[in-house]
């Protein structure tokens, strides 16, 4: 669900050469290759020597060519050449050609256990041979489009994964210059001005809070726009952001309330961003079984990343009203505790 889609779809080009014309290279052709050529899967070439084919291997212009040698639908088998600069694409061809002649084959040997012990006679092998292929298979896969699909694809899974893990970095910052701040006695100087103490650790914590948002919004930007990256309905990817960013900035807070200096704070935020992004599946997808998929529930990253799957499987608004409301609610628990601890801390 939160990872380890399909970023980019397989797309092959072949050539086929056709030196036999025959029922079975007609077959081959009209029922293995055109069906995949109109689903958009492969880009097909009909070329008219084995040689045209070579030529557009040479070029790059094809992965791969299918030949059809003569006396293809009497016996031989098809022929695949490759080209070196498509390996998956020529290992799949070859796989095709191998799956046509493995059932040609057992087509001939259903043919010749039935007439058995009889003459030969073509027309009576040929009436056997149209009755087996019109034999449906005992097992057969489908693709079924009507589950919703909950996944990102792998553009988006990485971009999300990364901008919700490095947002724990630049709160980082943010509690460093409190430190700073608190050493240089800025922090004290601007404490005895006539303002309310909690205005000023509130507009820290906004200063906070705008930087992670407009960094994140840099990143959705440019993922979408040079990684391809899906986010979904704007909407809707506004409120995940921004409910993300709250309850990162509360936990790099709450974790900088209970350090004495920015090293020790910049240590332990780094910690606990990387112990966290590892249980959320920020960096990898994780198994969703057993005590990691409790733990996964505990971390912001898990709660954004749903978020964004819920989004790209075209679910209501109200789909997102869990995992927003999980994350507004860590920054509320870990915000409080951090205006307590900090709060504290300026006093000293």
């Amino acid at each position: 669900m939160l990872g380890g889609g399909d970023g980019s779809r397989f797309n092959a080009r072949y050539a086929v050469a056709d030196l036999d014309r025959g029922p079975d290279a007609t077959a081959f052709v009209g029922q293995v290759l055109e069906p995949l050529e109109r689903r958009g899967t492969v880009s097909l070439q009909r070329v008219s020597s084995v040689q045209d084919g070579a030529r557009l291997l040479e070029r790059k212009e094809a992965d791969a060519v299918f030949v059809i040698p003569a006396g293809f639908s009497s016996a031989t088998t098809p022929e695949v050449i490759g080209g070196a600069h498509a390996p998956i694409a020529v290992q799949v061809a070859r796989e095709m050609a191998q799956a046509f002649a493995m059932e040609r084959q057992s087509i001939r040997l259903a043919v010749l256990a039935a007439s058995r012990g009889l003459p030969v006679d073509e027309e009576r092998d040929s009436r056997l041979a149209r009755r087996a292929q019109e034999v449906a298979a005992p097992l057969t896969l489908v693709s079924d489009t009507s589950a919703t699909r909950r996944q990102l694809d792998t553009a988006t899974y990485h971009a999300a994964g990364m901008a919700i893990f490095f947002q724990f970095f630049v709160a980082m910052f943010v509690m460093a210059a409190v430190f700073e701040e608190r050493r240089s006695r800025v922090l004290a100087r601007v404490l005895a001005a006539p303002v309310p103490r909690a205005a000023v650790l509130g507009g820290k914590a906004l200063c906070g809070i705008l930087i992670g948002l407009m960094s994140m919004a840099v990143v959705v930007a440019a993922s979408t726009w040079l990684m391809g990256a899906r986010w979904g309905p704007p909407l809707g990817v506004v409120a995940l952001v921004i409910a993300g960013v709250l309850a990162v900035t509360g936990i790099a807070a709450a974790v900088a309330g209970f350090s004495n200096t920015s090293e020790q704070a910049a240590n332990r935020i780094s910690v606990v961003a990387m112990v966290l992004g590892v249980f959320g599946g920020a960096l990898f997808p994780i198994p969703q079984l057993g005590v990691l998929e409790v733990a996964s529930h505990l971390t912001p990253h898990r709660w954004f990343l749903t978020g964004l799957a819920d989004l790209a499987a075209g679910l209501s608004p109200g789909a997102l009203l869990t995992p927003v409301l999980v994350l507004l609610a860590i920054a509320a628990a870990t915000g409080g505790l951090a205006l307590t601890r900090v709060g504290g801390m300026t006093r000293t």
